[in-house]
């Protein structure tokens, strides 16, 4: 039998998983203005544990909406890998999504939680991709989704967002308001929020990818007839992950994913974690650099990295410190080089954002044992922000 929870990892306190239920009690108490969330909770589970293969999530299976999410490819890129020397290079392409973004992970457990306790409204804040996603599973499950989006948010991902009947709130600020007033929204009505780390869910649902990594890549080696591989089982974690990171979230979900295949055994090692952030919205790096956060304003192309506070920051500079984790920052150049040569060296086009996670591992490749495996993870399909693409390409629109 196996028994789910929230647990704070601060101060240890334990909550049953329910409705209503989003941050620690005891630590939220010390919140201050223009920080990241204190009292953020990770999901666990005590009793027994799962069937190797299996998926360990809080909520049942018939829960989940028939739509589908995640089982996204891990796939050898041949020609990147001759032209940088890194014949173990791998893509982690959550482009294939159904919204075209990772965010669906999250989206697919929280829509499957409301399903489960016959909750029929979801509100959240985004920059663009998480809003476009919960519209999206929020459509394939039944549930009338409420989101705040600032005005600057990409054309393609607001459009998104009305195709799938979701009410749409354009904010006139920064995706820190878009967050605030959809919390206010969230506690005078009630509505379940998705808003990122603020609901657990959000970080349980991102952990997916870091379990399919490790079985395919395990796989490919078994294939391979690699040594290294153990034959009791068809997991490896990779030596290397680099992520996306704006507010944390995807990353604190991809280190949680390792911490739980390491916890059942499945692999050996926690990989080198990279956090790869623009120069325009790096607080992350810096707090990792300063240990303190700064609430200094954001700009950078990569919209849907751009925060001024990341409101998973605590957690995740705790959990990167636990891990011996990195950060690599770079400039919108950068990110535009990255993004068109990927896309012609690959032929996977990813947004900004995602192209960051390549920029980052191309900054850091020096660093790098041209041996070791390495999964950079493509979060977001170049689709989503034309117009950013195409000023890289030299094209005004």
């Amino acid at each position: 039998m196996t028994h789910w929870h929230y647990r704070c990892p601060t101060c240890g306190s334990t909550y049953a998983i329910e409705p209503g239920r989003y941050v620690c009690d005891v630590c939220a108490t010390s919140q201050r203005p223009d920080e990241p969330l204190r009292g953020v909770l990770e999901c666990t589970w005590e009793g027994d544990d799962p069937a190797l293969g299996s998926l360990p999530l809080p909520v049942e299976a018939p829960y989940f909406p028939p739509i589908p999410v995640g089982e996204t490819p891990l796939w050898a890129p041949e020609r990147l890998r001759a032209e940088l020397g890194m014949p173990h290079l791998w893509l982690k392409d959550d482009t294939c999504n159904p919204s075209g973004s990772y965010k669906d992970r999250a989206s697919w457990l929280v829509a499957a939680f409301a399903r489960k306790f016959g909750i029929g409204e979801i509100v959240l804040a985004s920059t663009g991709n998480a809003a476009s996603s919960m519209a999206c599973i929020g459509a394939a499950a039944g549930i009338r989704i409420k989101v705040y989006v600032p005005k600057a948010a990409p054309i393609a991902k607001r459009v998104q967002i009305l195709q799938y009947g979701a009410e749409l709130v354009e904010v006139d600020g920064t995706y820190d308001l878009a967050f605030d007033q959809s919390l206010a929204y969230s506690r005078a009505t009630g509505m379940l929020s998705r808003n990122t780390a603020y609901n657990p869910l959000t970080i349980e649902g991102k952990k997916t990818a870091s379990f399919e990594i490790a079985r395919d890549l395990g796989a490919a080696l078994a294939s391979q007839g690699a040594a290294s591989v153990r034959t009791d089982t068809v997991y490896r974690a990779p030596d290397h992950v680099f992520v996306p990171t704006g507010d944390g979230v995807i990353i604190a979900g991809v280190i949680r994913g390792f911490e739980d295949l390491l916890r059942l055994g499945w692999i050996e090692h926690m990989p080198t974690i990279w956090a790869a952030q623009a120069e325009g919205s790096s607080a992350i790096a810096r707090a990792l650099a300063t240990g303190r956060f700064e609430a200094i304003p954001s700009s950078t192309i990569a919209d849907s990295i751009s925060v001024d506070i990341p409101r998973n920051g605590y957690y995740t500079l705790n959990k990167l410190r636990q891990h011996k984790g990195h950060a690599v920052v770079v400039s919108d150049a950068d990110i535009l080089e990255a993004q068109r040569s990927l896309a012609r060296m690959s032929g996977l086009f990813a947004e900004p954002s995602s192209a960051c996670a390549y920029a980052g591992f191309l900054k850091a490749r020096a660093e790098l044992d041209p041996q070791s495996h390495i999964v950079v993870m493509l979060t977001g399909s170049g689709l989503k922000d034309i117009r950013s693409a195409a000023r890289g390409v030299g094209l005004e629109i």
